[in-house]
C-alpha cells in the first residue's frame, strides 16, 4: 500500500453579514467561479445545496484541468456545510465552511482537507494555496457585504 499524507488548511475572515446570507452564498456552487480562481464552470442547481445533493465543477490550475464530482455530505444551516470530491492527482478533497456569529457580523472559515494526499505539498504550493485562499475570502466578503 502506498503511503499518503494528511494535509489541511483553514482560512478565516470577518464578514459584516448574517450567517444565513454567508452560508447561502458559499453553499451555492454557482457562486464559486466568482470567488475561487481555479473554478471555471459549475454544473449544479442554482441554489444553496443540501446534504445528499451532487454537482460537478470544471477546475483549472497552472498544471491543467480536471472535472471534480462533488457530493454535499453535511449542511447545518446557518452554521456549516461540507462537501467531498476527489482527484487522481491529489486524492480525496473535503471542503468545510463554518460560520460563527460575532458582534456586527460573522467569522467565516473555509477548511480544505486532503486526508490521503499522495505526497506533501511543497512550501511554494502552500504559499500559493494560502494566497489563493486569502483572495477567495476577500471576494466572498465583498460579494456578501454587497448583498450578492
Amino acid at each position: 500500500m502506498t503511503e499518503t499524507v494528511h494535509f489541511e488548511r483553514s482560512h478565516s475572515i470577518e464578514i459584516a453579514a448574517q450567517a444565513a446570507a454567508i452560508l447561502d452564498y458559499v453553499s451555492n456552487p454557482n457562486s464559486w467561479p466568482e470567488w475561487i480562481a481555479a473554478s471555471h464552470a459549475i454544473h449544479s442547481p442554482d441554489r444553496p445545496l443540501q446534504a445528499g445533493d451532487t454537482f460537478w465543477e470544471e477546475w483549472r490550475t497552472r498544471k491543467g484541468g480536471a472535472r471534480l464530482d462533488w457530493r454535499v455530505t453535511e449542511r447545518d444551516h446557518p452554521h456549516h456545510w461540507t462537501a467531498e470530491t476527489g482527484a487522481d492527482f491529489i486524492g480525496p478533497i473535503i471542503v468545510r465552511y463554518d460560520i460563527a456569529e460575532l458582534a456586527g457580523g460573522c467569522r467565516f472559515t473555509r477548511t480544505v482537507t486532503n486526508p490521503a494526499r499522495p505526497k506533501p505539498p511543497t512550501a511554494e504550493m502552500v504559499e500559493r494555496i494560502d494566497a489563493e485562499a486569502e483572495a477567495a475570502l476577500a471576494n466572498i466578503k465583498r460579494a456578501v457585504e454587497a448583498g450578492a
